[in-house]
């Protein structure tokens, strides 16, 4: 019995934290970071292209 409460604890307990961690990646990305920085980690497939024929 007592383990079993242990094991309902653990996965309650997992599930918050999995839920911050989340709410947490959505933040860092959304919120913290530019769009130039988006528009310039999109350019970087082609910054070998310009280099060669430029």
């Amino acid at each position: 019995m007592a383990l079993q409460q242990i094991f309902d604890s653990a996965s309650s307990l997992m599930t918050v934290v999995s839920f911050t961690t989340f709410l947490g990646i959505l933040g860092w990305t959304y919120v913290l970071h530019k769009n130039k920085d988006f528009d310039a980690a999109a350019a970087l497939p082609f910054a070998d292209e310009e280099q060669e024929h430029g």
